[in-house]
């Protein structure tokens, strides 16, 4: 365990308190994926444009503006229908590029700009690699250009918004965001005799997985559940298990590793013993939804975002059935962490085009266009004005979605604050679940990788 004098507590804004990030963003550059070292146009401070940002008095918005997406969601057509719609009231051209297929893909484009090519004038921000964005200050703070462009984030779901304020700054604005859904099977739980809910913890669902094994004879399914692949999903979608049973990858809004406390070993006990002993649990080599479509498996917990692809690919040959995040026996809620991605503005670009990509913003995430997107790919409408009844009429099932954000809890700082610790966390679980390595022994072997990490990496740069 850190040493107290070590992780003094530290709220959320003042862990980016990151005083003189050329320094602290240089230590961060040996982490896996983008460097962080501040570079290129947007070299400088990140404290020089801290709370408000830049002045946008007298500032005209630029009449083309770039926009480097991933197409979360599949959302390519949909974003495309806004910006069309977005030119034809403004004025203003949205060049949508294709950036890469994944936020990674994303972020190492956008490295390599600063580098000296061509900056885009706005870029998607996933949870985990916004963090970076801000260490190499390549970013802005938006306070004062979106209250140019005339965007309230008051509007805004805050649990949401809040995910991008540090330093009492706001560094981007809610956008595809998510939160894991169980899903599953309806024609495989009635052939199992089951209720045709979600399980509400996942010792139920133990008991169930035996029958949805036991009627493999009629549903031809070869697991009762599938986790979610490793390399994208482990840390994320984990932190359910570990906070149903009370443990964690890290202490809440702390940087103490708790992945080897005897309550995280108990959570990631349930889920080896699943696969390797109990074998009614497979690890998705890709998609677990994609085999949940196929009647591969039974059930399985993936982002709300895939929500309308799972219902395009299983069409008419069952009806899906989705549910909050099942609990543990010492936590039921909220047990629930959001995911997905923002949109933030470069600071090595023109004022003009940093003014156009806020209006923007405004319109990309305005309430009628949130309920288009969410309704195209399944993602959460982020404004607390939208209509969604229409949405919901179509789609019901997004409305427990929505739902669940009332009890949704923020990530643990071992994955979203520690660079290359979600690589690490899904290498630990993949020896578990793939290599039949010992889930105490492995969770004390990452909990040393996330300690020195902090402490290397992070912990010198704490205000």
């Amino acid at each position: 365990m850190l040493h107290d004098a070590s992780r003094a507590a530290i709220s959320r804004r003042s862990l980016l308190g990151l005083i003189g990030l050329g320094a602290g963003a240089a230590a961060l550059s040996a982490c896996s994926g983008p460097s962080t070292s501040a570079s290129g146009a947007g070299a400088g401070s990140a404290s020089a444009d801290a709370v408000g940002g830049p002045s946008f008095d007298g500032v005209t918005p630029a009449k083309t503006i770039s926009f480097w997406s991933n197409h979360p969601g599949s959302s390519q057509a949909i974003t495309q229908s806004i910006i069309d719609k977005f030119k034809a009231e403004s004025g203003i051209t949205v060049n949508l590029v294709t950036a890469g297929s994944t936020y990674e893909d994303v972020a190492q484009k956008f490295q390599s700009a600063q580098a000296g090519g061509q900056l885009p004038d706005l870029v998607v921000l996933s949870d985990v690699w916004w963090f970076r964005y801000f260490m190499q200050d390549s970013i802005i703070p938006l306070g004062n250009v979106l209250k140019a462009a005339k965007v309230d984030l008051s509007d805004y779901r805050q649990g949401l918004v809040a995910d991008y304020q540090y330093k009492d700054s706001q560094w981007a604005v809610p956008w595809a965001r998510s939160t894991p859904l169980f899903y599953y099977n309806k024609s495989h739980f009635k052939a199992a005799g089951l209720p045709d809910r979600a399980p509400a913890t996942w010792g139920e669902f133990a008991t169930w997985a035996p029958k949805l094994m036991a009627a493999r004879s009629t549903t031809k399914a070869k697991y009762a559940y599938e986790h979610p692949a490793l390399a994208g999903y482990a840390g994320w979608t984990l932190q359910n298990i570990l906070w149903g049973y009370g443990g964690g990858w890290s202490k809440k809004d702390s940087f103490d590793i708790t992945c080897d406390s005897d309550p995280s070993v108990k959570a990631l006990s349930y889920v080896a013993d699943s696969v390797n002993k109990e074998k009614w649990a497979g690890v998705a080599s890709t998609s677990s939804t994609d085999d949940l479509a196929a009647g591969a498996c039974s059930a399985t917990i993936e982002s709300t975002g895939s929500l309308v692809g799972v219902q395009k690919a299983v069409g008419s040959r069952f009806d899906v059935g989705v549910g909050f995040l099942p609990g543990g026996p010492v936590s039921t809620k909220p047990v629930c962490p959001t995911g997905g991605c923002g949109v933030g503005i470069p600071k090595g670009v023109d004022k003009a085009n940093q003014l156009a990509a806020a209006k923007f913003i405004g319109f990309l995430t305005n309430p009628e266009n949130t309920v288009s997107f969410s309704a195209a790919t399944g993602y959460l409408p982020v404004r607390t004005s939208a209509d969604t009844s229409s949405l919901l009429a179509k789609n019901p099932l997004i409305g427990t979605a929505i739902k669940q954000l009332d009890v949704t809890r923020t990530q643990d700082w071992a994955r979203v604050f520690l660079p290359g610790a979600d690589q690490e966390m899904a290498k630990s679980v993949a020896a578990i679940l793939t290599q039949g390595a010992g889930v105490d022994a492995t969770m004390k072997t990452l909990r040393t990788t996330l300690e020195g990490i902090y402490t290397s990496q992070v912990k010198p740069h704490l205000s």
